[in-house]
């Protein structure tokens, strides 16, 4: 296990004073072109934007108030302005997927994280979902990130730095598995927030309601129906949690021009599963479920007792797929220009 090093105490929460004022060499960028297609650049001494449209050089942005219009040597116009964070998040280099904007928010909304709040985050990916829970917390907060793979911690790093414009005061980033990390870092009911994206969570279940203050809320993202049905499960049995609830959230958006206002033809439909549950004090028993499940809700065996079946739980089951190495290699470089490239 590995724990990367507090934060500069001069380091801005918000980076705010880096997302005010005229464009900054180091500045990302996004451009619209006149169909609404975007870019994103990063401003560089000398640098130059080229599509088949033409080009044009970055020292017309730099020094530009926000909100400018630069028009490329084939006279094609695009307006600067700084990404937003759901922009920065969908262009930024990745490794692993990212949490969408959509799902980010259900998460901070429906998980009450609050500024000042103790938040513990595993499965840190390449950074998307962290951004937002800094946002939440806030510089009286806390969030502590673990990731099992040293190389996408190395790109959320890069990622989250580069959004805030440095370190975070209230980020700490660990390397290695959430069981071993989590004891070591917080003391038994002092975390307000857990929040696992990560392929089985159910694993993590003691480990979380261990660290989880009486009230806390444990927040799992998921992907799959399978993963969801055996997560709700292992919550219930496991008897320190209050009964799960389980949704999913779908963006549609809508085109405006004059009278011809209508759906949009693509939406962000299925990105992955929400559910919530909350600690229980200790030595409280969750009331029984009034309700009966349905017939065919659970295998059973030729008798009617309740089995499990090895075969709902494999990998290809879960829909576990490996990032390919060469893709990690690249979204490194990316995520960190200021290294020298090989």
């Amino acid at each position: 296990m590995t724990t990367t090093p507090e934060p500069a105490p001069h380091a801005t929460a918000t980076g705010a004073d880096q997302r005010r004022g005229p464009f900054r060499v180091g500045d990302r960028v996004q451009l619209t072109d006149p169909r609404g297609r975007l870019h994103t650049i990063t401003l560089t001494p000398g640098g130059t934007f080229h599509t088949h449209r033409g080009y044009f050089r970055h020292e017309e942005l730099i020094g530009a108030p926000e909100g400018t219009v630069v028009v490329s040597t084939g006279n094609t116009e695009y307006l600067a302005l700084r990404p937003l964070l759901s922009d920065h998040v969908l262009s930024m280099p990745r490794g692993a997927a990212v949490v969408y904007p959509k799902d980010a928010g259900q998460i901070v909304a429906m998980a009450d994280i609050y500024p000042g709040a103790v938040v513990v985050e595993a499965g840190v990916g390449s950074g998307a979902l962290t951004m937002s829970l800094l946002r939440a917390v806030g510089d009286a907060g806390s969030l502590h990130s673990i990731e099992r793979r040293e190389d996408f911690a190395d790109i959320a790093r890069g990622n989250v730095e580069g959004f805030f414009g440095g370190p975070h005061p209230a980020w700490r980033l660990s390397i290695g598995d959430l069981a071993d990390v989590l004891p070591t870092v917080a003391e038994r009911g002092s975390v307000d927030r857990v929040v696992l994206d990560m392929l089985a969570p159910w694993e993590n279940l003691e480990v979380a309601a261990d660290a989880l203050a009486p009230g806390g809320v444990l927040i799992c993202y998921v992907a799959t129906t399978t993963q969801l049905s055996r997560l709700a499960e292992d919550v219930r049995a496991d008897g320190r949690y209050t009964e799960p609830v389980a949704w999913e959230s779908m963006v549609r958006g809508w085109h405006l021009e004059g009278l011809a206002v209508r759906p949009e033809h693509r939406m962000i439909g299925h990105t992955g599963f929400l559910l919530t549950t909350r600690r229980l004090a200790d030595g409280v028993e969750a009331p029984l479920r009034k309700r009966r499940p349905a017939k065919g809700s659970y295998p059973v065996a030729d008798d009617g007792a309740p089995v499990e079946d090895p075969e709902l739980w494999t990998s290809e089951s879960l829909g576990e797929r490996e990032t390919s190495a060469k893709k990690v290699r690249r979204a490194q470089r990316d995520a960190h220009p200021e290294r020298p490239r090989p």
